[in-house]
């Protein structure tokens, strides 16, 4: 259980000693959600798609002194999400505390447009990609001891905006 950290007058929690998985942690939600998981003094690791946007976060989570480490992944990708839980394992000595299913993906247009393809990508990326690394981090989550696991929905998902029909389904 995360405990008051003791310094001065804050009343912010110590996450010392856990570990945290944030996927898309490079941009918006994520990329907050990564860096005060790490201000708090948990390890995280997260995923992004971007390379080369990864790897500018990471350089500046380094100088920052915070502990981020990641890999690429495209959370559309049943394989990357395996290869993604394998490089978490091996990162976290098989144990990880907290899993932070944030990515998530739009095509902003008349539902009546979309494609087969743009139908499935938003599926996989934003709501198969939840369930199935749940599946995979069970194992890592069970033997932390202390596992969570938070989902990062939308207010799409709660009521109609003209960002899409089939993106409020997925983040329901």
């Amino acid at each position: 259980m995360a405990k008051a950290a003791g310094s001065g007058s804050s009343s912010r929690w110590s996450l010392s000693g856990f570990t945290a998985l944030v996927t898309g942690g490079t941009r918006g939600i994520g990329h907050a959600v990564v860096e005060e998981l790490a201000e708090l003094g948990a390890t995280v690791y997260t995923c992004s798609r971007n390379e080369a946007q990864l790897n500018e976060r990471l350089q500046e989570w380094a100088v920052k002194g915070l502990q981020v480490k990641g890999s690429v992944c495209d959370a559309s990708s049943r394989e990357q999400r395996v290869q993604l839980m394998e490089n978490v394992s091996a990162a976290f000595d098989g144990k990880l505390n907290i899993l932070i299913n944030n990515v998530g993906t739009n095509v902003r247009k008349p539902t009546t447009d979309y494609t087969a393809e743009e139908y499935a990508r938003l599926f996989s990326t934003n709501l198969e990609s939840a369930y199935h690394l749940c599946q995979l981090a069970h194992p890592l989550l069970k033997a932390s001891g202390n596992g969570s696991v938070v989902f990062i929905s939308s207010v799409g998902g709660q009521v109609h905006l003209s960002t899409g029909s089939i993106y409020g389904a997925t983040k329901g």
